[in-house]
């Protein structure tokens, strides 16, 4: 099965394509398929948003659409920049400028405790929604560390590992991100989805 990931996000693409292909979904970007749209973000929580994407996505495609929106939540600053992580600091920002003014407002901070937080949603031309979501839990680094991944990366650690996302390998990362956690979570939903609509993934 075919499922168009409603992002421009190369990044989410490269992180989540090899996992729904383990189940036999093939995941496109909405820019290969010539479709070139920005939904306006203005859900309170990751959900409402990562609906808000999925459906616009589905209704100009006709096809299954799959959003992930996701948000780094520190304790010290009352869980922001939560569902505003992509716009942190205003329109405009580098990823590397992002982080480092999170990494600024925390200067004196001895809590260093942050949680990542994936909520995803496929919205399928029938109307129906599947929703799945996962949680990583770790520290904001002092500095940045790493090459790898993109967005909080190189300053979300995590200590199990004693690694930033940005230094472990695809798979490593895949194996305690929010994201993969809660594409686990979708795997769980989609096949009991299918097995109800006697849908087989390869049509």
């Amino acid at each position: 099965m075919k499922i168009v990931l409603a992002s421009h996000n190369a990044g989410k693409q490269k992180e989540m394509a090899p996992i729904l292909e383990q189940f036999g979904v093939e995941l496109v970007l909405q820019s290969d398929l010539g479709l070139h749209i920005d939904v306006e973000e203005t859900g309170s929580t990751f959900r409402e948003n990562a609906l808000l994407k999925a459906q616009a996505v589905m209704r100009q495609t006709n096809m299954p659409a799959i959003s992930d929106d996701s948000g780094l939540m520190v304790d010290a600053l009352n869980g922001a920049p939560g569902v505003y992580t992509a716009r942190y600091g205003g329109e405009g920002l580098t990823d590397e400028q992002r982080y480092r003014l999170l990494l600024s407002a925390l200067i004196g901070q001895t809590n260093r405790a942050a949680h990542f937080y994936s909520c995803i949603v496929c919205a399928f031309p029938s109307g129906e929604v599947l929703t799945a979501q996962g949680v990583c839990d770790g520290t904001i680094a002092f500095a940045p560390m790493g090459a790898g991944g993109f967005g909080y990366d190189p300053i979300f650690f995590v200590p199990a590992l004693r690694k930033t996302f940005a230094q472990m390998t695809p798979e490593e990362k895949n194996g305690v991100s929010h994201r993969a956690k809660a594409l686990a979570a979708f795997r769980s939903e989609f096949e009991k989805y299918c097995r109800e609509k006697n849908i087989h993934v390869d049509e």
